[in-house]
Parts: structure tokens; sequence; C-alpha cells
């Protein structure tokens, strides 16, 4: 079984490298690894709200189920709707990619379309899990996420990208 991970902070940057490969930031990196009984296995998906990515270790799938009716009930209280099956393919619908000791994964090319990415990945991090943005995707968020805009243009004003500045 994965070992839980102490969550996820922080933020970073990557762009495209090599190979059409993207480098988890070395903090999220170690959570990933404590968190998926230190195999180098990366969990993503599509975030079920907002246009990005989510990011985790494997240990926390152990907890969708409490999740899902936690979710339900609440929904219940509310006199919501809830769909089980759909909330349960949203979370359990994650693709595991394999990371090397430098951090390099490979994202699947139908995740990087679902958030628009180009040439870079922004982390930003979520306690359970971590976002991953498209930094021109995070520019037209609101204004609850200028202080994650204005660190992702600090990023990528410190990292070249392919020999440029983005």
């Amino acid at each position: 079984m994965a070992s839980a991970a102490q969550g996820y902070y922080g933020n970073g940057f990557s762009p495209r490298g090599e190979k059409d490969r993207y480098v988890l930031p070395g903090d999220f990196r170690a959570a990933v690894l404590t968190a998926s009984a230190n195999q180098p296995i990366l969990c993503l998906d599509t975030h079920h709200q907002l246009p990005c990515l989510v990011g985790f270790g494997l240990s926390r799938a152990d907890g969708f189920a409490d999740q899902i009716s936690h979710e339900e009930r609440i929904a219940l209280e509310r006199g919501e709707p809830f769909d089980r099956e759909e909330r349960g393919a949203q979370l359990y619908g994650f693709v595991r990619s394999k990371f090397d000791d430098s951090g390099r994964f490979i994202l699947p090319d139908y995740l990087g379309e679902a958030i628009s990415v180009d040439k870079a990945l922004y982390f930003h991090g979520g306690g359970s899990h971590f976002t991953i943005w498209a930094p021109d995707v995070l520019y037209t968020m609101g204004p609850g996420w200028d202080n994650a805009k204005r660190k992702c243009r600090k990023l990528i004003a410190d990292a070249p990208i392919r020999g440029k500045r983005a």
C-alpha cells in the first residue's frame, strides 16, 4: 500500500524539454515519491472544475471512496443531485505516468490538449494534490489566482525556454 503524503506545497515551472518531456519540480517529486510508496509514479488527470490538471501520488486514491460518500452526503443535505458513478469516473480515471530520477515525465497528448498546453507547465501546490497549468490559461483566471499568476510570470522570466524567454 502507498504511504500518505504530507501534502503538496509551493510551485514550480517546467518548459517542454527534449522528447516532449516535462520535469516534475523537486519539492513535488519528493512528495509524489512518498505518496507512491517510493515508486516514481505520478498520477495525472484533468481537474473536474478548473481548466488545469491535478497531480498526486498513488496514496491519494485510497481516500476516494470516502470522498465520494462525503460529497454525496453534502449534496443530499443541500437537496442537490449527485451521481456516484460520474464522480467515481472523475476521480478514478487518472493516468499513471512514470518519471525518472531527474523528474522527467511524459504528459499524455490528450491531457495536454485538454488544458491547452503550448510549451510549458506551471505547478501549484494544493495540499492533497497540486494543479498543473498551461500558463496562458492560468492568466485568464479570476483575481483569486492573482498570486499564482504573479509567481508563474516570475518563474517564466527566470527560466529560459529552449534558449528564449517566454
